[in-house]
């Protein structure tokens, strides 16, 4: 979780300017760096699964409470339209068949607490078909929850990448790699980029490709596009695999505020370790 939280900073200052070609060596953890709706969501499903402790009949309507009661702490923080509308509204909020990639950049604690594959599938669409109940928004965030749980049990990449191409054939391709598909990527008018299915599998890719923690995020964050939820997605995959360099972990709770850094605190009880590499 705080790997996906980490990208979500290092992303944040990028997100619609992309950086230029030759900028690969840029400033990791900038003053700029700001934490976003990713970081938020992903807070509010470990609160929730620190609460509930798969209670399968709680997990659903607290998770909405918790992600709209931190929503209104935090109003401030780049909220795509519709899911802004969904939590700031009056009503109690119905799923509204999105599947856009919030449901994918929020899922990550699933990983760690879960204790099989299929315990992954059932918790990952508890906390996200409150909302984004299309197929392809369950889809992604399963993918990215199978994906970080199976680096977390010691899968190698090889492993990762078969399990994945189930999900996005398109990971198979040798054609499909961040270097290859950067000069082609980013913004489009009909709004792809901000799907799961249009962000989902690069955020995959950019691990896959990785050298370490540091090199998974600045690869999803130099392809550009949705650079803050790309960077979450990847920083998810990348912290289970890899863990965390010391001296990150020591700085990215400078950029988060207390009540934030609090549920992080208590989510760190529950979580499984990780496998060590």
């Amino acid at each position: 979780m705080k790997g996906a939280i980490i990208g979500d900073l290092v992303g944040s200052r990028f997100e619609f300017n992309n950086m230029p070609e030759w900028e690969w060596d840029f400033d990791f953890l900038h003053p700029l760096c700001r934490f976003t709706d990713d970081s938020l969501m992903t807070i509010a499903i470990a609160k929730t699964l620190v609460e509930c402790r798969f209670d399968s009949a709680a997990i659903r309507s607290r998770v909405v409470e918790n992600m709209r009661e931190i929503a209104h702490r935090h109003p401030n923080v780049g909220w795509g339209a519709r899911f802004y509308k969904w939590l700031f509204q009056d009503e109690y909020p119905m799923p509204y068949n999105s599947y856009g990639n919030g449901s994918a950049m929020r899922v990550s604690p699933v990983a760690w607490v879960a204790k099989s594959e299929e315990e992954v599938k059932e918790l990952s669409r508890m906390v996200t078909d409150v909302s984004h109940n299309h197929p392809e928004g369950i889809k992604g965030a399963e993918a990215i929850a199978m994906a970080a749980y199976l680096a977390r049990i010691g899968k190698s990449k090889e492993k990762i990448r078969e399990r994945m191409i189930a999900y996005y054939p398109e990971l198979g391709d040798p054609g499909f790699r961040i270097k290859k598909i950067r000069p082609f990527y980013g913004y489009d008018a009909t709004g792809r980029w901000v799907t799961c299915q249009g962000s989902v599998p690069q955020a995959i890719e950019a691990f896959l490709d990785s050298t370490d923690f540091e090199n998974a995020i600045r690869l999803a964050v130099w392809l550009g596009g949705d650079t803050d939820t790309i960077g979450c997605m990847c920083g998810s995959i990348a912290e289970a695999y890899y863990g965390i360099p010391e001296e990150i972990e020591k700085r990215f709770p400078d950029f988060l505020s207390e009540d934030l850094l609090e549920i992080i605190k208590e989510f760190s009880v529950v979580r499984k370790d990780r496998v060590k590499r």
